[in-house]
Parts: structure tokens; C-alpha cells; sequence
């Protein structure tokens, strides 16, 4: 079935900037200039523009604005928390628990630190959905232990780990608790309190705010080394001119997530089973990725038997989606999460994900499921590789 428009069913990788985003950043593009630390007229505008953003952000994480650390996105939000918690930490232990299904923001800084600096990393396993467990958590910590790194949503495949189980064991050592929830962040309730972290890391372009900025929750009375050294920003963490625009943009965002987040939920979630159960009905051995339950609303990893995922997607030029992770996109090596999750190279080669966001519609999952079963039913037929 033929259409004329791309279906974008990636917004794992990206969302497009939500019009009422763009109307609030846009001003401090062009007539709210100012530095915000001057201390004229124009600076002190774009210095109140940043405090507002801040109550935005936290208010959406249920955090203090002070607690609330403006970054250049997601990965060095999460490189300020690993790190600033590292060097900070250096005298009272070298070891860091994470798991295998880490965003590269995460595995590749636990790495760095290994590498250059003789830190100790034990990256956990996880089952056949993704979960990690608790336990496995507390076997590895160690007296030596300082921070421990477990992601909220798992952005290939959606599935969401038990935080606050895992902060129970975490906060029974004394250890530091990280989580990169770039992914959940404005899909699911991300209330920092009841999930139990010290640190959280954001990002921006992940929930309708522009590329190019993040934040990091970092709970009151905890010290980081900063990472990027210059004047005082940002309370002495994050030195350089704040991106104003970028800030006031992830402000709005959070303030539209908040506010929408139940209904959005619901509705993605609707559109999601609806796509799942056409593919479902329509393909013979598809197969869901991750799980069945705990798991975002707007993402659907699947894999269809003896199809590759790049060639599902190829027959479809239409649907803008992905193999995995926009971070390896172009590579045709078998995805590294389900890997992990234990499924073997040819089932991992087959997985696509389908990550719905604010703007598709009914006709859109529709027209979406026609044209993959469609495809799948002639890649099925075809010769194998």
C-alpha cells in the first residue's frame, strides 16, 4: 500500500520539537539575546528565562531546583555523573556496577574509567526481557563500591527496570545510585524521591525539546568533580554560557509533559498494542522484544523469523524507524542488547523497533502495519542471504 507521506516511528532516537516548544525558545533566539550573566537588563531576562526552566525541570522530576544541573544532553549528563562521582570519590573506592544493556553514554565512560584510571567495573546481566535483579545487584557490590548505574527505560527495547527495588539495595551500602532516564523521562512518571536515585541524567531531544541540551538531578548535599572547568556556572558544576534557548526549550517540555503525561501515556500505549496486534494477526512468527508489561508505552521492538531488520526496513522507505539504537545505526552487526538478553546473533539481527510519539495518529499505525506485513510476507518468500 502506497503512501505519500513518511511515517516517523523513532522517536527513541528523536522527537521533533513540539510547535509550543519552539514558540517559547524562539524568542531567545532572537530578541532575548542576553548573557546571563551580565548583569544589564538583557542578561537579567535570559537569567530569569534559565531559573524558570530549572522550576520546570524539576517540577517534572520532583526535585528542587537546586538540584537541577543544565548539561549539552543526555550523554554528558550522564558522563558528569559518572565521572564527577568517580574523581569525587576517588580516596574511598575504585569499583562501579552497571549492567549490560547501558546506553555507550554509560558503558563507554565505565570504560574510560577502567581504562585510564584503574577503576573496577562488573557489568550485570540481564534476563530474557531485560530485567535486571536486585540481587544481582547486591552479590556484586563490594566495600569498595561508589556508584552503581542501572537505566530507567531500556531505549531499544522499552523495558523498565525496578529502580526503587534496586535503591533499597543500593541505600543499604551507602553507595551512590545513577540512572540515565533519557528514555522515560516524560513517557512515564520519573519522580526522583520514589525511584530512590542520587542522580539523574535527561535529554533534551528525547521528549520534544531541540538537540543539544540536558540536565542532570543531583540530590542536594552531594559534591561532583565537574567535568568541563571555566567560570562558575551552574553552581560551580557545569562551567560555559548557558544555551538559553535550549534551556528555555527543555523548560517548556517538561512543563508539557507533565501536564500531559497520563492522557500521552494512555494514548501511546493504545496505538502501540493496536500495531502490535496487526503485526501480530498479520505476520507469521514475529516475535516481541523485551517486556510484555513493564515497559514504555510508545516502543515495539520486534523480530520477524529469518528476516533481517535492515531489510524489513529497507522494503519500507516510508517508515522511519530503526534496528536499535540510533547510536549504531548504519552497522549491520546484531544488536548488542538483545545480545545480552540472551537471544543468539541471527534472532538479534532481526529486531526493529517502532517507537511512537505525540504527533502519529490512528491512520498512521495502520498504514504502518499494512506495509510491514506486507514486506515481511515478501522477504519471507525470498531466498535467504
Amino acid at each position: 500500500m502506497p503512501t505519500e507521506r513518511a511515517i516517523y516511528l523513532d522517536h527513541n532516537a528523536t522527537t521533533p520539537v513540539d510547535p509550543a516548544v519552539f514558540a517559547a525558545l524562539r524568542p531567545y533566539l532572537e530578541t532575548e539575546f542576553g548573557n546571563p550573566s551580565s548583569g544589564h537588563e538583557y542578561g537579567q531576562a535570559a537569567r530569569e528565562a534559565v531559573e524558570h526552566a530549572r522550576r520546570q525541570v524539576a517540577e517534572l522530576l520532583g526535585a528542587d531546583p537546586t538540584e537541577i544541573v543544565f548539561t549539552g544532553g543526555g550523554s554528558e549528563a550522564d558522563n558528569l555523573a559518572i565521572c564527577g562521582v568517580a574523581f569525587s570519590q576517588w580516596d574511598r573506592g575504585r569499583h562501579i556496577v552497571t549492567t549490560a544493556v547501558e546506553h555507550p553514554a554509560v558503558l563507554n565512560t565505565c570504560r574510560y574509567l577502567q581504562r585510564r584510571h584503574g577503576f573496577t567495573v562488573t557489568v550485570l546481566p540481564v534476563d530474557q526481557t531485560g530485567l535486571v535483579d536486585p540481587d544481582d545487584v547486591r552479590r556484586a557490590l563490594r566495600d569498595d563500591t561508589i556508584l552503581v548505574s542501572v537505566m530507567h527505560a531500556q531505549n531499544e527495547v522499552g523495558t523498565l527496570q525496578p529502580l526503587a527495588d534496586i535503591a533499597a539495595v543500593v541505600r543499604e551500602r551507602g553507595v551512590l545510585f545513577h540512572s540515565d532516564a533519557a528514555q522515560s523521562a516524560g513517557k512515564v512518571p520519573v519522580a526522583v524521591k520514589d525511584l530512590g536515585v542520587d542522580l539523574l541524567a535527561v535529554a533534551g531531544h528525547k521528549l520534544y525539546a531541540p538537540k543539544g541540551v540536558g540536565a542532570l538531578y543531583v540530590r542536594n548535599g552531594l559534591t561532583l568533580e565537574p567535568l568541563i572547568h571555566g567560570a562558575g556556572h551552574e553552581a560551580g558544576r557545569r562551567a560555559g554560557t548557558e544555551n538559553v534557548a535550549g534551556i528555555v526549550g527543555l523548560g517548556k517540555a517538561c512543563a508539557l509533559a507533565r501536564k500531559h503525561l497520563h492522557a500521552e501515556a494512555l494514548r501511546l500505549q493504545g496505538l502501540r498494542d493496536g500495531l502490535w496486534r496487526r503485526l501480530a494477526g498479520g505476520i507469521p512468527g514475529v516475535r516481541l522484544h523485551g517486556h510484555p508489561e513493564r515497559r514504555l508505552p510508545n516502543t515495539l521492538n520486534i523480530g520477524v523469523a529469518g528476516v533481517a531488520g535492515d531489510d524489513l526496513l529497507a522494503a519500507v522507505p516510508c517508515i522511519a524507524a530503526s534496528t536499535g539504537s540510533a547510536c549504531h545505526a548504519g552497522r549491520a552487526e546484531p544488536s548488542g542488547v538483545l545480545l545480552a538478553m540472551g537471544f543468539g546473533p541471527a534472532e538479534a539481527l532481526t529486531a526493529v523497533r517502532l517507537s511512537l510519539g505525540r504527533f502519529n495518529t490512528e491512520e498512521d499505525v495502520g498504514t504502518a502495519a499494512d506495509l510491514l506485513i506486507a514486506a515481511a510476507a515478501t522477504l519471507g518468500k525470498a531466498p535467504r542471504r
